[in-house]
Order: structure tokens, then C-alpha cells, then sequence
């Protein structure tokens, strides 16, 4: 289900997270870092990919790039810029006082209709164009599964993994560029605002529990 790029895609930014999260910690600290963002988001992305099989669509994870910084032809970068590795550095540097609270937004999604499904004409498959409601459920399934790891994780001791799924979350809502929250607000405005109180009220938590 996940191809060899995703992989290599998902392994590069959990290390660049770990790595910002724990600077100058050590490496009992990174490893454990490592190992909690490693799962965080392949529970993520196993959870799109499932709710995409739902609908008969084909999900596949990428780095968070961008390319236009304006609305104007000229106002765009002569390449893209892989923001999601460079924005858990920069941030590490801008949210320093708040203990390893980095930017967890690293990776996007595409979706393509599978073959069988463009060929169906009936039912509430009836047409073969992926709608905004769609992605936004896509999407929701992923901060879902993170925020029901991150309670999971409270209930069982592994209050670090539980805090970071939480951090996980909070970022990926955020709705701008191709991330996760602009998919979830534009394709079904109610689930976002559900996600995003619950995930509000569980970061400030994150920040006085542990």
C-alpha cells in the first residue's frame, strides 16, 4: 500500500522532526523522538489511505512543496521549495522557549480516481471527479486516528508520543497551501471546526501535562 518513495519521504522528515525536536538532547532522546514521529505518521498516512479506499481512490503521500509565494503570474520561485523540510528547522529557531514544539506538518496527499471506479455509472459513484468532500474526509481520518493515538497514548504512559500525535495534529489543521487543514476547511467547514476545537483543547493540555 505504501510505495518505496513514500517511505523514503515519510523516514527523511520524521528524522528532520526528530532531529529538531531534540537539539542538543542526545540521542536516547532523538531515538525516542525518531521512533514516536516514525509511527505518528504512518498511522496518519495509513489511516488516508484506508479512508481513500472508501471512496475507490487511489491516496499518495508526498513532501510538502511550494512553488508561488503571491497570486500573480511572476510572484513564484524558479523551483519548489520543500518546505516540509525546511520548516521544522526554522521553526525550532521561532518556537525555541516551548521545549521541542516544531512545525509537524511535512507531507500532502494527492488522490486519482482508480480505474474501476471512473468506470462506474451508477449509484453514488455516478460520476468519476474527486469532490472537496472527499478530501475533506480523507484528510479528517488522518488528524482522527492521531488525536485518538494521542489519547491512547495518555492512557498507557507514553506521554510523549501522546504529546507530539497532539503536535501532529495542530500543524496538519493548520489551513494553507495543500496541507491537510485548507482540504478539510474547504471540503467540510463543520468537520474542521470539530477537529480543530478538540485539537486546541488538547494542545493546551500537552503544554500543562507534560
Amino acid at each position: 500500500m505504501i510505495n518505496h518513495r513514500e517511505i523514503l519521504a515519510i523516514a527523511g522528515v520524521s528524522i528532520i522532526i526528530a532531529f529538531s525536536i531534540t537539539l542538543l538532547s542526545g540521542f536516547s532522546a532523538f531515538l525516542i523522538a525518531l521512533l514516536s514521529v516514525f509511527a505518528i505518521i504512518i498511522i496518519n498516512v495509513f489511516a488516508k489511505k484506508f479512508a481513500g479506499e472508501f471512496f475507490e481512490l487511489k491516496t499518495e503521500i508526498k513532501l510538502w512543496e511550494f512553488k508561488r509565494w503571491g497570486y500573480k503570474p511572476n510572484q513564484s520561485f524558479k523551483k519548489d521549495i520543500p518546505a516540509g523540510a525546511i520548516f521544522p528547522i526554522a521553526s525550532r529557531i521561532i518556537f525555541f522557549p516551548l521545549k521541542g514544539f516544531v512545525w509537524m506538518a511535512p507531507l500532502v496527499f494527492d488522490v486519482r480516481a482508480k480505474i474501476y471506479r471512473t468506470a462506474k455509472r451508477h449509484g453514488i459513484y455516478s460520476f468519476s471527479d474527486v469532490s472537496e468532500d472527499h478530501l475533506a474526509y480523507i484528510a479528517g481520518a488522518g488528524i482522527l486516528i492521531n488525536l485518538f493515538a494521542a489519547a491512547l497514548g495518555y492512557l498507557i504512559g507514553f506521554s510523549e508520543f501522546a504529546k507530539f500525535s497532539i503536535w501532529f495534529a495542530f500543524f496538519n489543521l493548520i489551513p494553507i497551501s495543500n496541507l491537510d487543514g485548507n482540504k478539510i476547511l474547504f471540503g467540510n467547514k463543520v468537520l474542521w471546526s470539530f477537529l480543530a476545537i478538540i485539537t486546541l483543547i488538547a494542545l493546551g493540555y500537552s503544554f500543562l501535562a507534560v
